[in-house]
């Protein structure tokens, strides 16, 4: 009976240790990618393309609420 306790109890502590080490490694990656997204300047950059698609649609939908378009 005492066997069986023992191997129970080293079962236990490995799984422990294995799910703590699991842990410790996505705190770990979780650190590192805030570390380079700070880094990282977040910035885009205009496109003139997509911002006259954008006022192009909008006009569209500005069009279609006035019932311009009666087949819409």
């Amino acid at each position: 009976m005492g066997d069986v306790m023992a191997v129970q109890r080293k079962k236990m502590a490995a799984a422990l240790a294995a799910v703590n080490l699991y842990l410790q490694q996505e705190e770990a990656m979780a650190a590192q990618e805030q570390q380079a997204s700070l880094k990282r300047p977040q910035s885009f950059e205009f496109s003139q393309w997509g911002q006259s698609g954008r006022q192009e649609m909008m006009a569209m939908r500005k069009l279609i609420q006035l019932r311009t378009f009666t087949r819409f």
